[in-house]
């Protein structure tokens, strides 16, 4: 198939899950003897190339022009609440609309490229496949990793939840990344029939225990002042309210009751970093808890996985998760939030023969530290629960797996 994709994140800028995903999936699907051509936000600075080669992937980055003075004009009500944010959402805008006149205008039109299907990720592309699948007559697949009233806890934009929804109705097939996700798509008013579900994936070949050394971990823990007797309990992702690191850190004293050598190690970005340190200090946990306030490369991610004892993400709402399969795939245990929408409550087995961690309520501090202490009360069992997790992540959740069943939902809408 020759794919179109559009997406927001991409080589070298990554945000986040997105990013992972689509550099992930994309580099599957030409493997699988796919042609990929890729539409992405350049950077700041309009730095990156315009046009290149990645990986065996044609990628565009259009250049940027800055409309957001002449928006407040235009759009909605609640867009010109963001205030200075109304000049990210205008580079949005752009980065939609040049997509799609260089994909139609240039691409089809000018240089006679046959497409198969177009693909958007999320609200922030959505725009541009829609208008490409009008302009072009191509079929549309719409991705959806999370929407506006998740992520926000349903305090977020009317207009954005609008684009999404309008872009679900055009699309010829929906793709999520969990059931939960779906029931809750079918929740805001997204056509049933159209919605299917992918799941994402990891590499475990990169995400192997059995790469990283006895010093790197070493060297890793001691960044952090985590000693060879400590337990290391690790957090990788947004420091955003839906992740629910404020309700973990509330959960350490209950922890340090039953394990006094217990680190709490924070690793992320996010409009939460102030508040969380203040809230570090007036517990005066500080010797306990250590943030990096950083979003660090895959290579140390990998690192920070192995160094530690159980890797906790209880978040209030996580469409998929991609951060418990890597630490799953690096055999470590995992404790996760299991209310609300929770993609991760289908990735992680918590009980019987396969189980590979715990789940527990977010928003409960105390359940949070039950589940991280039955972890770590016995050595034997965590490393069994660590074990689990890998042999799953190679049974469901490789990338060839998900992209095989990606490809598979896109051929059926070509057919059609």
């Amino acid at each position: 198939m020759k794919l179109a994709v559009l997406v927001y994140e991409y080589p070298p800028k990554i945000v986040g899950g997105l990013g992972t995903y689509s550099a992930e999936i994309t580099r599957q699907f030409v493997l699988m003897d796919n042609d990929v051509t890729v539409f992405t936000m350049n950077d700041d600075a309009g730095s990156l190339p315009t046009r290149e080669i990645w990986r065996g992937i044609e990628v565009h980055r259009p250049q940027r022009i800055d409309i957001s003075d002449s928006l407040p004009d235009v759009v909605a009500e609640d867009i010109r609440k963001w205030g200075s944010g109304i000049q990210w959402f205008s580079k949005i805008l752009v980065y939609n609309y040049l997509s799609a006149a260089k994909l139609v205008n240039e691409l089809i039109r000018k240089e006679g490229v046959k497409f198969d299907l177009v693909i958007a990720h999320d609200w922030l592309s959505a725009i541009g496949g829609m208008t490409v699948k009008k302009e072009a007559g191509l079929p549309f697949a719409f991705h959806v990793h999370s929407t506006e009233e998740g992520r926000t806890l349903g305090k977020g934009s009317v207009t954005v939840s609008n684009i999404e929804l309008h872009a679900a109705k055009a699309a010829d097939l929906i793709v999520t990344v969990s059931y939960a996700m779906k029931d809750e798509l079918v929740g805001l008013g997204f056509p049933k029939e159209k919605i299917q579900v992918a799941y994402n994936g990891v590499d475990p070949k990169k995400y192997d225990p059995a790469t990283v050394s006895r010093e790197q971990i070493k060297k890793v823990r001691a960044m952090y002042d985590v000693k060879d007797d400590d337990y290391m309990i690790l957090f990788i992702g947004r420091l955003v309210d839906v992740k629910g690191v404020d309700k973990l850190i509330m959960a350490l004293p209950h922890i340090l009751q039953k394990n006094p050598k217990a680190k709490l190690v924070i690793v992320g970005l996010g409009n939460l970093q102030e508040y969380l340190v203040n809230l570090v200090k007036a517990a005066k946990m500080s010797d306990f808890v250590k943030f990096r306030f950083e979003f660090i490369p895959e290579e140390e991610r990998i690192l920070h996985y192995a160094a530690c004892d159980v890797a906790v993400f209880p978040s209030f709402y996580e469409p998929f998760g991609i951060v418990v399969l890597e630490a799953m795939s690096m055999e470590r245990p995992v404790v996760i939030g299991a209310a609300g929408i929770s993609g991760m409550r289908e990735i992680v087995v918590y009980y019987g023969e396969e189980q590979c961690g715990y789940h527990i309520d977010p928003s409960n501090p105390s359940d949070i530290a039950w589940g991280i202490n039955c972890v770590l009360e016995n050595d034997e069992k965590r490393k069994w629960l660590g074990r689990n997790g890998r042999r799953r992540v190679l049974k469901e959740f490789t990338w060839d797996k998900i992209a095989e069943k990606t490809l598979g939902l896109y051929e059926q809408i070509i057919k059609r």
